[in-house]
């Protein structure tokens, strides 16, 4: 395949090149300037799609509908849940722990590639970020509510008071408290930091009342070396104390499993698996939001088939991580000789909630392998019937953790069939609601694109492929790529 083919810019029909040539991650002849335009132009430049506003009302009634439902929740006490004996814990926790596995591939793309310098996250790090970032918001709901009283969810924090009620620090309530603060935290600072530069460049541009707010976000940044030289050695500091987190904060949401005592709980292989999973999932949602945001707003040039491609061939490995863990979890069940154990694994493969076991195992297991042939890698509706299919089982892999661990237990005079509410329902629709009203707030108000980091790829891939160009520089950040930023 020629140079000039896979730098055309329709390229969504390449489904495969040579060895040698590969794909660039820029397409067509572009500059600095250009960049910043196609970047910037989403920011500045309306109209805003008619499908933007469709989906703005449509996830601002989900979000009033959450907001209803937490304060039916309030004013009527848990009891409005499906949540029985022995299934104490259902939804609130089934979402929360779905939720903050969806906001592990941010600080995957953001930290962990930068760390091992993958200049393909350049293009989807900064979504992946605020992705992160909304579904941290979106799992701090169900802790928050599902302890009851709400009003006393400040007990939960370790502050001094003269009544000596200190928390229980062997909680796992606390653990997750304290793990996703720091996660939350980080991710803030890191995807913020990011954005300085950019929104340098937008305030370099704005004019009126959008000139001062973009210019009191940008804290004074001017694209001076002193400027950059901080800001990469703080951008590195962070992906440095990021990446751990990346293991940590979903190993101890599974330590509030793993550590009790019950049958399909009581085990060491949680952690990996727990964390294999949540960037699984993590990556489904990516994609998810990634390729109809590059249709909707012209930017398929910037994020490429090649950036879709990576991300599935992380999705098909994570996918097989996950489809070891549940086999071992099958073996050690009959390995382990012990009949509760047996039991609980039987029950998940047969029992009332068989149907919930084998979705999840297709859309976990099954339907990522068609991922193996490059062309399903860059077919875009391939991607999205995967990515959906992850999504959704995802959240069923949680759904039979909890729910099929609890509904049978020693005493079957005590068993019973859980069945959500419509409260759960709409609680847990209202979460998707505000999820993605947040996503479109940030797409159309801030630049969804690293742009002084695609700078550097693009003056990367200018040093190699075209010599003879000569880069025009566009806004405060172009500096970042001459500079060498990354």
């Amino acid at each position: 395949m020629s140079t000039a083919t896979v730098n055309a810019l329709d390229q969504d029909n390449v489904t495969d090149y040579a060895p040698g040539d590969r794909p660039k991650l820029v397409l067509g002849e572009q500059n600095y300037n250009a960049v910043t335009q196609a970047v910037c132009g989403v920011v500045e430049n309306p109209p805003t799609p008619a499908g933007w506003y469709v989906a703005f009302f449509v996830t601002l009634g989900l979000t009033v509908c959450l907001l209803f439902n937490i304060a039916y929740l309030i004013a009527n006490g848990v009891g409005v849940w499906g949540n029985n004996i022995p299934v104490a814990w259902a939804w609130d926790i089934i979402n929360f722990v779905f939720w903050i596995g969806i906001g592990h591939a941010g600080t995957l793309i953001s930290a962990v590639l930068f760390i091992f310098r993958q200049p393909w996250r350049t293009s989807i790090n900064r979504a992946s970020e605020a992705m992160t970032l909304f579904a941290v918001v979106c799992a701090l709901i169900f802790p928050t509510i599902h302890v009851g009283r709400i009003w006393l969810v400040y007990w939960l924090f370790p502050y001094p008071n003269q009544m000596q009620m200190w928390p229980q620090f062997r909680s796992p309530l606390l653990w997750d408290v304290f793990a996703i603060s720091t996660y939350g935290l980080t991710s803030l600072l890191f995807w913020y930091l990011g954005l300085l530069p950019d929104l340098a460049s937008l305030r370099d541009r704005a004019v009126g009342i959008r000139k001062w707010i973009y210019g009191l976000l940008a804290f004074g940044w001017r694209g001076s070396n002193r400027h950059w030289h901080r800001y990469e050695r703080a951008y590195l500091l962070l992906a440095a104390l990021a990446t751990p987190l990346v293991l940590s904060v979903h190993s101890v949401v599974s330590f509030d499993f793993a550590v009790s005592q019950l049958p399909g709980w009581h085990t060491t292989i949680f952690p990996p698996y727990f964390v294999a999973g949540a960037i699984f999932g993590g990556f489904a949602m990516v994609n998810t939001l990634l390729v109809p945001a590059r249709q909707f707003f012209g930017l398929k040039h910037l994020i490429t088939l090649k950036h879709i491609d990576n991300m599935n061939k992380i999705t098909l490995a994570t996918g097989t991580i996950v489809g070891y863990a549940y086999m071992t979890e099958l073996f050690i069940a009959w390995y382990s000789q012990n009949r509760y154990e047996q039991f609980t694994f039987l029950n998940r493969l047969s029992g009332p909630y068989a149907w919930a076991y084998w979705t999840m195992i297709f859309c976990n297991v099954v339907s990522p392998q068609i991922f193996w042939a490059s062309k399903m890698r860059r077919n875009l509706w391939a991607t999205m019937f995967v990515a959906l299919c992850v999504d959704v089982g995802m959240w069923f892999e949680r759904f039979v953790i909890i729910v099929t661990s609890l509904h049978r237990d020693f005493l079957p005079s005590s068993w019973t069939y859980y069945v959500p509410t419509w409260v759960d329902i709409m609680t847990f629709a209202g979460t998707h609601g505000l999820f993605l009203l947040l996503f479109l707030l940030f797409c159309r108000y801030l630049p969804m694109i690293a742009v002084a980091e695609i700078k550097a790829v693009l003056h990367h891939e200018k040093h190699h492929h075209h010599p003879s160009a000569d880069p025009l520089a566009g806004g405060s950040n172009a500096a970042g790529a001459a500079h060498g930023h990354h």
